[in-house]
């Protein structure tokens, strides 16, 4: 059940970036964003009036929806917005905020909830506070683009013909990466709170956080490397070894190798989060931008929904520990494709210019 709240947020995600994220083309980047947040605000609402397991639904649900209209126009904006048009300086603030964002989450949240009065509402009013906060900012913001020529119209996510076995590649490294942010974000502080024998959720909400704080220190000191498929390569090639210390962690009753699993996939992430948007944005087409990004952030949120759903079903039939451990092997397959399509990649690259 929980694994299923966890991926009702994906699976709402994804039509509704389908939708908004050519709206943001025509539109303008603003009207969307800002509407978005809005929605974000009722979710979050929904969440702290929440009496039972519906009202969790219908809460991911409107987060679902509030973070698929803003995910595609955000990240083009930043790309239009940076002042020099240095592509890479935009990827590495908007991979940044994802992560940045998603370790921030259940940090604070599982520090309120264990230690802060009304433990099932206060962290989400504290949410509606900087939502509303990051509204207001936006508002008043001066400099956003106008809308692009054309109508709009609901149409499936769309990648030009010319870009689309590089941007298969990315959209494979990114899912990749985020599947296991997402496992991190679902199942394992329910899996560390089994082996740990613990139920504090500040302890839970640390180890979710480690694990994308990780994965923000790594895109700070590998920024501006110039080779996004190493990166990539060697990002998915970390986030295995994370995965086998994950596995292994559990029959060893350590919390070190939780730990340890924690950092390994979370500089993994950043290597290979980065390394794929800094890719994008180079080969997006700036009329397009938009959505082509939504296309890239589709391809990810349905690998989260898939594998969160994928470990709940198996976790419910056989235990946590057999669904970490099948996810581990799925998810390692996956990076193993992409770290050998990176560097055929890079070999040709490096063969061309020779």
């Amino acid at each position: 059940m929980l694994t299923l709240v966890f991926a009702t947020y994906a699976l709402v995600l994804v039509p509704s970036l389908l939708v908004f994220g050519q709206l943001s083309d025509r539109l303008g980047r603003r009207p969307v964003i800002a509407a978005s947040l809005g929605v974000a605000m009722a979710g979050l609402a929904l969440f702290a009036l929440a009496r039972s397991t519906p009202w969790l639904f219908a809460a991911r649900a409107v987060q679902g929806l509030a973070v698929g209209a803003a995910s595609g126009a955000a990240t083009a904006a930043l790309v239009e917005l940076e002042p020099a048009g240095d592509r890479a300086r935009a990827a590495l603030i908007s991979t940044l905020a994802q992560a940045g964002g998603s370790a921030a989450g259940p940090l604070a949240g599982g520090i309120l909830a264990e230690f802060a009065p009304a433990p099932r509402t206060t962290s989400f009013v504290a949410g509606m506070v900087v939502t509303g906060a990051v509204l207001a900012a936006l508002l008043a913001t001066p400099g956003f683009p106008g809308r692009a020529a054309g109508a709009w119209r609901m149409q499936r996510p769309g990648v030009p013909p010319d870009i689309r076995a590089r941007f298969a590649r990315l959209a494979l490294s990114g899912a990749a990466a985020w599947a296991v942010a997402g496992l991190y974000l679902s199942v394992v502080p329910s899996y560390a709170g089994a082996l740990l024998h613990t139920s504090n959720l500040a302890l839970e909400g640390v180890i979710s956080a480690l694990m994308l704080l990780a994965s923000c220190a790594a895109q700070v000191v590998f920024r501006g490397g110039g080779a996004p498929e190493r990166d990539q390569a060697a990002g998915l090639a970390l986030v295995g070894a994370g995965l086998v210390a994950l596995v292994v962690a559990f029959p060893a009753h350590a919390l070190a190798l939780v730990l340890a699993a924690a950092l390994l996939a979370g500089v993994g992430h950043g290597m290979a989060f980065l390394g794929a948007q800094a890719d994008l944005n180079a080969i997006a087409p700036p009329e397009r931008r938009g959505e082509v990004t939504a296309a890239f952030f589709t391809c990810i949120y349905l690998g989260v929904a898939v594998s969160a759903i994928g470990v709940g079903i198996v976790a419910t039939l056989a235990s946590l520990q057999t669904a970490v451990a099948v996810f581990a092997g799925v998810a390692g397959a996956a990076a193993a494709v992409g770290i050998v399509w990176n560097v055929a990649v890079r070999r040709e690259d490096a063969a061309t210019r020779a």
